[in-house]
C-alpha cells in the first residue's frame, strides 16, 4: 500500500492551509528548490554551455517522457516533453490529420478546454479545403462517431465538472469507423490511473504543471502509439526535432520515433523542477492513488451536501465517472472562492458558477477535507462571502 504520509511530508504547503487546487497547480516540492538551485549553481553556472553535454540537458525531454510513460500507461520511448501543451495539442491533431487525409472533420465535445478547441479552429482554418470542428454535448460523443471524422480530439476529464470519459470505449468506436484517436490528459495525468496502450489510443497529449506538480510553466508531454512514431511528419518542424540537428542542414528531415515531435530548446530550469516532483511518484501506486481519491472525494460532497445546501454538485455523482475533482455551482462561486481563500483553504473558479476542488491524495488526507468543509460551511452559512472585496474579480481566477 502507498503511504500517503510519506508523499506528503514531500511538499511545501504552509501551515494551517488546505490546498485543494492541485488540478489547476500542483504545490511545490521540497527537492524542486534545492534541485534548481544546484542546476543552476554547478551546471548552468559553473559549466555554462558545456552542460548540454556534461549534465545531459540534451537527453532531459525523452527522458522525463519515460518517467511520465509510467504514469499514463505508456512504454518506454513513446513519450516527449517539451513546449506548451496547446503547441502539443497542435502537433498530435496536424499529425492525425494527415493520417486520414481524404477526411476533413474533427469531432470534440463543447466540455472540451477552449485551448484545444482555439487550436484545432486555428489549424482547421489554415488548412481550410471544407476542414471543420464539430462539438457536440460529452454525452453526445459516441453517437456521433462515424466514417466523416478525421480525428476524435478529446480530453479525458472534463476542467469544469470532471466527468470522466470512457477512453477505451470511445477509441475503440473511433478505431471501428477509421478515426483517429487523440486524448488530452491534462487532467489525468497524476489523478488517475491512465492506459493509453491498453485502450489503443493514438495520440496524447498533456501538461505537467497540474498533478504531476512540475511547477508554473512546466513543459508539456506528448505521446504517439509506436505504429505511427515513424510515420508521423511533424507539422511544426523544429530544429530539435530534426534527424541530426547539430548538422545544421537546410532541409528537415524528421528524427526518429518520438523524438521528431522535439520542437524547440527545452527550458532546462522547468525540466529540472519537474524531474524533482516526479520523485514523488516513485512508490506510488496509482491504484492506491485512485482508491483514496474516490474515498476522499466522497467524504468532500457528503460533507458539503449535509451543510452547504446552497452548492449544488454539478460533478458526475458517481466517483468513477469523474476524475480527481470536485466541482459544486453557486449563483456567487467567485465571490465564496475568494472567501474561501481568504480562510486559507484554496480552490479555484470557472465561468459561470463553478466552484472546483482538486483531490489529490499526495498531499490531503481526511481531516484536511474535514477542515475544508467546515470552513466553507462557517462562509455559506454566515454569508461572509457577500463582501465587496470578494466580488472584485482579479486576472486570474
Amino acid at each position: 500500500m502507498t503511504d500517503f504520509s510519506a508523499t506528503r511530508s514531500l511538499f511545501e504547503i504552509p501551515d494551517g492551509l488546505v490546498y485543494l487546487d492541485g488540478n489547476s497547480l500542483g504545490p511545490l516540492p521540497r527537492k524542486a528548490t534545492q534541485r534548481v538551485s544546484q542546476a543552476m549553481e554547478r551546471e548552468w553556472g559553473s559549466m555554462l554551455i558545456t552542460a548540454w553535454n556534461k549534465a545531459r540537458w540534451m537527453e532531459m525531454p525523452s527522458r522525463l517522457g519515460d518517467r511520465i510513460a509510467r504514469l499514463i500507461g505508456a512504454s518506454a520511448g513513446t513519450v516527449v516533453t517539451g513546449d506548451t501543451l496547446s503547441i502539443k495539442v497542435y502537433q498530435a491533431l496536424a499529425a492525425g490529420l494527415e493520417l486520414n487525409p481524404d477526411r476533413r472533420v474533427v469531432l470534440s465535445d463543447t466540455g472540451n478546454f477552449p485551448t484545444d478547441l482555439y487550436m484545432a479552429e486555428g489549424l482547421l482554418r489554415q488548412l481550410g479545403d471544407g476542414y471543420r470542428l464539430k462539438t457536440v454535448e460529452p454525452d453526445q460523443v459516441a453517437h456521433h462517431i462515424d466514417d466523416s471524422v478525421a480525428v476524435l480530439m478529446l480530453t479525458e476529464v472534463d476542467y469544469r465538472t470532471g466527468r470522466k470519459h470512457d477512453m477505451a470505449a470511445l477509441t475503440a468506436a473511433a478505431h471501428t469507423n477509421g478515426v483517429i484517436a487523440m486524448w488530452d490528459l491534462a487532467h489525468s495525468a497524476g489523478a488517475l490511473p491512465v492506459d493509453l496502450t491498453g485502450a489503443d489510443a493514438d495520440f496524447a497529449v498533456g501538461c505537467t504543471y497540474k498533478f504531476l506538480n512540475g511547477g508554473p510553466g512546466a513543459p508539456a508531454f506528448i505521446y504517439v502509439a509506436p505504429r505511427y512514431a515513424d510515420r508521423v511528419r511533424p507539422a511544426l518542424s523544429g530544429w530539435l526535432g530534426h534527424e541530426a540537428p547539430f548538422a545544421f542542414d537546410l532541409d528537415y528531415r524528421p528524427g526518429e520515433g518520438i523524438e521528431r515531435m522535439r520542437v524547440g530548446t527545452p527550458p532546462i530550469l522547468q525540466m529540472v523542477a519537474l524531474d524533482a516532483a516526479l520523485d514523488a511518484w516513485d512508490g506510488v501506486d496509482l491504484a492506491d492513488l485512485r482508491a483514496c481519491s474516490i474515498e476522499l472525494g466522497q467524504r468532500f460532497v457528503a460533507g458539503v451536501e449535509a451543510n452547504c445546501p446552497q452548492l449544488r454538485l454539478v460533478s458526475p455523482r458517481d466517483p468513477q465517472q469523474r476524475g480527481s475533482q470536485i466541482s459544486f455551482a453557486f449563483e456567487h462561486g467567485y465571490a465564496a472562492m475568494q472567501a474561501l481563500i481568504a480562510d486559507d483553504v484554496i480552490g479555484d473558479f470557472r465561468a459561470p458558477d463553478i466552484m472546483r476542488f482538486g483531490i489529490t491524495p499526495l498531499y490531503l488526507n481526511e481531516s484536511d477535507i474535514d477542515e475544508a468543509v467546515s470552513r466553507l460551511t462557517r462562509i455559506m452559512s454566515q454569508k461572509l462571502w457577500d463582501q465587496p472585496d470578494f466580488h472584485r474579480r482579479a486576472a486570474v481566477t
